[in-house]
Parts: structure tokens; sequence; C-alpha cells
């Protein structure tokens, strides 16, 4: 399955790329993550690294690990994500953030996944879109908690300018 969200947001790339790229904190502001363990820390160039990490997700129903390998590109403010292990078969996810001007960005999230289990597909596949846009939230209000209310904030309209495309199809 394949979800695209695109957000403006009233916060600089630089700051929401040092966020999500911040895989260690996701604990704190992500509720579903309970635990995460990154290693295998390493430069790949200049501006781009990449390092491994094992979340540890729990929901009522589903208590589940996974492993991805993070690439963080600081000069294209791009962050790939790619699986490692888990109950997936396949899970990809890019991170992009453009400069939308007056200090706001443009993010931009595209995530494509299958999982191994036709049966937590299932379950899982139904509230994605869902899921998907409760996880931009947590990422928006780390964001104010961390960065405060923008004064650039689109139209007075709080930290989302109202502006988001999304799309899913099935795959």
């Amino acid at each position: 399955m394949r979800h695209h969200v695109s957000k403006l947001l009233p916060f600089t790339p630089d700051q929401l790329f040092q966020l999500v790229g911040d895989v260690d904190a996701y604990p704190d502001f992500v509720p579903w993550i309970t635990a995460m363990r990154t290693w295998n820390v390493r430069r790949l160039s200049e501006g781009v690294d990449a390092l491994d990490a094992e979340a540890k997700v729990g929901f009522a129903f589903l208590k589940e690990r996974f492993s991805t390998r993070v690439r963080r590109d600081a000069l294209n403010r791009q962050i790939d994500v790619t699986l490692l292990a888990g109950p997936f078969k396949k899970l990809e996810n890019r991170w992009r953030f453009l400069d939308a001007g007056h200090g706001c960005a443009r993010v931009e999230f595209d995530i494509d996944f299958a999982f191994k289990s036709r049966l937590l597909e299932a379950l899982l596949t139904a509230n994605f879109a869902h899921a998907v846009e409760r996880l931009m939230g947590c990422f928006e209000a780390r964001a104010r908690a961390l960065y405060g209310q923008s004064e650039n904030s689109p139209s007075g309209r709080g930290a989302l300018a109202g502006e988001m495309a999304r799309g899913a199809e099935g795959g």
C-alpha cells in the first residue's frame, strides 16, 4: 500500500529535518513507539549519514518490533527509511523538507509497505490513512514543543496551513 502526504508547516526545513532525523527521540512523542534502539551510525559522505534502528511498537492488539536502515541527507533535507527485518514484506518511506519561504517548509512524506501476514495487512490497512495522519500530528506537536508556534503560521491557522494532499492506492 502506498500513501502520500504533503503539508505546509510554519517551521524551517532544517528544523523539521532535525526533528524527524532524531530517531532516538521517537518514543518521547510517538505514543505507539514504546522503545527505540539505534546502532551502526556511519557517515556516508559530506552531510549524509546512516544508522540502523529497531523500533518496538505497541497497540492494544499488537506488539511488534521491526528494524530499518535510516539514511539522512542534510544537504538535500531528505530522510529515507528501508526495511531490515520485521513483520513487513516491504517498508520504504521518504521524508522531504522543502523551503516554502517565510520560514515555512513543505513536508512531503511517502510510504510504501506490505505486511507478511494477510491478517495483519487487513487489520492495519483499513486504518492506515488515519494512522499516517496521527503520525504527522505527533511530529507537528513535537515541532511546536521544540520550536514554539511560529509567527509565520500561514493565514493564522495554526501549525497546519490547511494544505494537504493525500493519496492512497493499493499495492
